[in-house]
């Protein structure tokens, strides 16, 4: 066995590379502030050496958490956390809007060699408390590779409207700010990796925000240690986000200055609505690589692996 499974019950799941004696990541599902709309998380996630691709709770937005799941704009809802995008005002304080994703019950938590599941069921909330969504959650370390520098996992979210009215996903860009288009699986990188280089399997860099392509990745260099680290991020072929702006892939959010963050927008330019008792799958894998990759070296190495 090469991966260790530790679990804190009612806090964390750690999991840690024997081999290495690298913690690889914690998955953090215990409530936390409610002004930072509360919601599990994974943070700290570190590369096969040990150096730190998360950050968490960073001075400008608190809210910001490592790598987890968000809704920006939830009909007129917040389960993003912080101050409210409303236009023609900015960000406002409106803790009223403001909702939470909680922990449920863990179907399963297991590990087998090189292979971690991590199966959850959640419940969305507005502020009031009332029940939105259902969620099944499941992350699955899927490779460890020492030879390469790299491991990868998968985080497959299936959220089931529990309203009797439809949900309605949008981002501050729906509400009509541009170029901020973030809800969905949202990444914070270290304050270190502000200014890092950024490319897909469609653009080799540039301005990519609000581009599509079916993988992006984002190589940053470490403080305190010399080195970089590359984090790729992949939609899964069976997602599909239909739209009058575009098919699957969905649109990227991504910044490096004036800090470091990837989202696959859910809801970039338009709203994404399900209906009552639908469920929306999006399905994403994440490999975490030691090293600046470029290109050609992620595109040859994602040609290698199925899903």
């Amino acid at each position: 066995m090469t991966l260790a499974l530790t679990h804190a019950h009612g806090d964390r799941i750690t999991v840690a590379h024997q081999g290495t004696g690298t913690e690889l990541f914690a998955y953090v599902y215990r409530p936390e502030d409610a002004w930072e709309a509360p919601k599990p998380y994974l943070h700290p996630i570190r590369t096969l050496s040990g150096a730190l691709v998360t950050a968490y709770r960073p001075n400008d937005h608190r809210w910001h958490k490592g790598l987890q799941l968000t809704a920006s704009h939830l009909s007129g809802q917040n389960l993003w956390g912080g101050n409210t995008y409303v236009h023609g005002q900015g960000y406002v304080a409106l803790p009223e809007r403001v909702g939470s994703m909680a922990h449920v019950a863990f179907e399963e938590v297991a590990a087998d060699g090189d292979r971690v599941v991590i199966a959850e069921r959640l419940t969305w909330h507005p502020y009031d408390g009332a029940l939105w969504a259902e969620e099944e959650r499941r992350i699955e370390v899927c490779e460890v590779d020492p030879e390469n520098g790299s491991w990868s996992f998968t985080w497959t979210s299936a959220v089931t409207n529990r309203r009797a009215e439809p949900l309605r996903f949008g981002s501050p860009t729906t509400h009509g700010r541009p170029a901020a288009g973030y809800t969905g699986l949202f990444w914070r990188g270290p304050r270190a990796f502000r200014d890092g280089r950024v490319f897909t399997s469609e653009a080799a860099d540039g301005d990519l925000m609000g581009s599509q392509a079916t993988w992006l990745a984002y190589v940053g260099e470490h403080d305190g240690r010399d080195g970089h680290a590359t984090v790729v991020f992949e939609h899964a072929p069976a997602n599909d986000h239909a739209g009058d702006k575009g098919t699957h892939p969905a649109h990227w959010f991504v910044r490096s200055d004036p800090f470091a963050a990837v989202a696959p927008s859910w809801a970039f330019h338009e709203e994404l609505v399900l209906a009552p008792a639908d469920t929306l799958t999006r399905g994403y894998r994440v490999t975490v690589a030691d090293g600046a990759w470029d290109r050609e070296r992620v595109a040859a190495r994602l040609r290698e692996r199925a899903w």
